[in-house]
């Protein structure tokens, strides 16, 4: 049921970047705590099967921030330009009346074809700002601004990493999460109308390093242990196994960094509580769409990886948590939802057409109690690596594509995941008999089954800008819906 609320909504939009599906309190997880977002779980929505389309940081960003998947956008790695045709969220607020406020960052770089000094700045970096934010803190370029704010507190790091890397040595008080938060708590206090926030954390993000007292939350010896290296293995995962990719091979090394990315959850947790109690004491809880979700996942040592790359989904599968207050409905959505419908569902809330060029779907009827008449029954993801395995010697084009084929798409079914690999090659995990990816099926029937459902989505999500129009006699006239 809605509630009667005649006033424009706040849309709130939280990335916690790198955030882990299973990482929740609320999610049964038997060590980490995270009671702000399990309160807002409690008060909402939460998604358990809620994926990313892509990593890292940019193609996962991208698919977010547009609704597109990754075979539309084509951001395909971290310093790939986005395409300026592209509408995103932010432009969308803008329609809507909105000033769209940004803390954090997006990793989105600018489209070259729009610049026309060489010697622009935007051309030397993938940390740029999404088109329609008004960078209220800019945190690209690693958390320069809190590096800043450390050296006025006494503190003197060479870079950024070095500090992140060191946030166990320093109080809570002033890690990169808290001085975010600060921004935007200040920034909140002066705002009369309504108003549209994208909080981009860093955290849980590596270095495996949480601030203060979250350094010490968690007990490495209670922390559970990764899911193991497979035996029957892609040659894929051989070649991260010998990359930076590569978890570390002593068991108490993987289990202090598993324990010092939970002590980055709850700290980054407790940041959102205190956005909590500000919206509350503005009584603006119950007149703001807040949704927290990540851009991709974190291997954690699954599999012997860590960070995100591949097609396990410890890279993909990520927290997905909405609320709309003016929607009674609270609950859990045990349905395949993906980032490309975060834009749709924002889209809704402020009352703006959702893009032709989105991918995903408004989230809309699962806020208001209902289950959509035709849902989709898995979820798709991509990664494309040719930036991190890039094969010796030229490639002319047009008629070397090599490039073109260091790629996959995964379809994640509840009882299987199809893996189709650009050269052609192709792995299908039984899921439902052994979630760790570790069993293979064998029935060439499911496998084709398998195949035609990829290809099927790959053929019902084209990019459409312009495929509902004819040119034709009158003008410009617009195919049927159905």
């Amino acid at each position: 049921m809605a509630r009667d609320n005649a006033a424009p909504p706040n849309i709130l939009l939280i990335t916690l970047d790198q955030f882990r599906a299973d990482c929740l309190s609320c999610a049964a997880h038997p060590v980490v705590k995270t009671p702000a977002l399990d309160h807002l779980a409690a008060n909402g929505i939460r998604l358990t099967r809620h994926y990313s389309q892509a990593a890292p940081c940019s193609p996962g960003r991208a698919a977010l921030y547009t609704g597109t998947y990754q075979m539309n956008n084509r951001v395909v790695a971290n310093g790939t330009p986005l395409d300026a045709r592209f509408d995103n969220i932010a432009r969308a607020a803008r329609r809507a009346g909105y000033a769209p406020a940004l803390f954090g960052y997006t990793d989105q770089g600018v489209d070259p074809r729009l610049v026309s000094d060489p010697a622009d700045p935007r051309l030397s970096t993938y940390e740029g700002v999404l088109p329609g934010f008004d960078a209220v803190l800019d945190m690209g370029g690693w958390q320069l601004p809190w590096l800043e704010w450390l050296n006025e507190h006494g503190y003197d790091f060479p870079d950024p990493v070095t500090a992140l890397r060191l946030e166990h040595e320093r109080p809570a008080e002033l890690s990169t999460s808290t001085f975010l938060t600060n921004a935007f708590l200040e920034w909140l206090g002066e705002q009369h109308q309504p108003w549209f926030a994208h909080l981009s954390h860093l955290r849980p993000h590596p270095p495996y390093s949480a601030a203060g007292e979250f350094a010490t939350m968690y007990d490495p010896a209670q922390c559970p242990p990764p899911l193991p290296i497979p035996a029957n293995r892609h040659r894929l995962v051989d070649a991260m196994l010998t990359s930076p990719a590569a978890a570390p091979t002593d068991p108490a090394e993987v289990a202090h960094m598993r324990a010092q990315y939970y002590g980055m959850i709850s700290e980054v947790d407790a940041q959102l509580a205190r956005v909590w109690t500000a919206l509350a004491e503005r009584d603006e809880w119950d007149n703001t769409v807040i949704v927290v979700t990540s851009d991709h996942g974190e291997q954690l040592g699954d599999q012997g990886l860590i960070q995100k790359a591949g097609f396990y989904e410890s890279s993909y599968a990520i927290l997905g948590i909405a609320r709309d207050p003016r929607f009674e409905t609270v609950g859990v959505v045990d349905e395949f939802t993906e980032n490309v419908d975060i834009m749709p569902t924002l889209c809704d809330a402020m009352g703006v057409a959702v893009p032709t060029q989105c991918d995903g779907f408004p989230l809309t009827p699962f806020l208001r109690g209902d289950r959509p008449p035709s849902w989709r029954d898995a979820a798709y993801y991509e990664w494309d690596w040719r930036d991190v395995f890039i094969p010796l010697g030229d490639h002319p084009w047009p008629w070397d594509r090599r490039l073109e084929r260091q790629n996959l798409a995964v379809r994640r079914s509840r009882d299987r995941a199809f893996v189709h690999f650009g050269d052609g090659s192709w792995r299908c995990f039984d899921l439902a008999a052994d979630p760790t990816w570790q069993t293979e099926v064998s029935d060439a029937a499911i496998v084709l089954a398998e195949a035609t459902a990829m290809l099927s989505w790959r053929s019902r999500n084209l990019d459409r800008t312009l495929t509902g129009m004819l040119l034709q006699d009158g003008g410009i006239g617009r195919l049927p819906a159905n």
